[in-house]
C-alpha cells in the first residue's frame, strides 16, 4: 500500500538536478505523523513545489535561450517549477479537505516537460489504500 504524503516530503523532478521538499500549508487541519497531510491540490509552484536546483529540460524557455546563446550546447538554468494541474491520481478512497489524499505513487507534471515524483513521503507510519 502507498504511504500518505505530508509536509517535508522529498520530491524529484526528471529534469531537475537536485531534490526538493513539499510544502504543505496546514489549511486542511489533518496531520500525518504530526505534520500537515497533503492532498492532490498541493501543487502550487513556489508555494508547495519549490525549485529543483537547475533545470535541464529542453522545453524550458530559459534553457532554450541559454542553449541558443551557448551555440547549441545544452545549458541548464535555475529551476522555476510550473505546475498548474493537480497531482494524479491521488488516493480517491481517502479524502483530505474533501479532495483525494496525496499518496507516494502520484505524479505531477511540470509545464516545461518534467515529471515530478515523490522520493520519500515525509513519514512511513501511515499507509492509505
Amino acid at each position: 500500500m502507498p504511504f500518505q504524503v505530508c509536509h517535508g516530503a522529498l520530491l524529484r523532478c526528471s529534469f531537475g538536478l537536485a531534490p526538493s521538499s513539499l510544502q504543505v500549508l496546514p489549511v486542511n487541519r489533518v496531520l500525518s505523523a504530526g505534520v500537515p497531510a497533503a492532498n492532490i491540490t498541493d501543487h502550487l509552484s513556489m508555494v508547495n513545489i519549490l525549485p529543483f536546483g537547475l533545470c535541464s529540460c529542453p522545453g524550458n524557455p530559459a534553457v532554450i535561450a541559454a542553449t541558443a546563446a551557448a551555440m547549441g550546447v545544452l545549458t541548464p538554468m535555475p529551476c522555476v517549477p510550473n505546475t498548474p494541474a493537480p497531482w494524479t491520481p491521488g488516493a480517491v478512497t481517502v479524502q483530505i479537505g474533501n479532495l483525494p489524499a496525496l499518496d507516494d505513487v502520484s505524479q505531477l507534471v511540470c509545464t516545461w516537460g518534467g515529471m515530478i515524483a515523490v522520493a520519500y513521503p515525509g513519514q512511513v507510519t501511515h499507509q492509505i489504500p
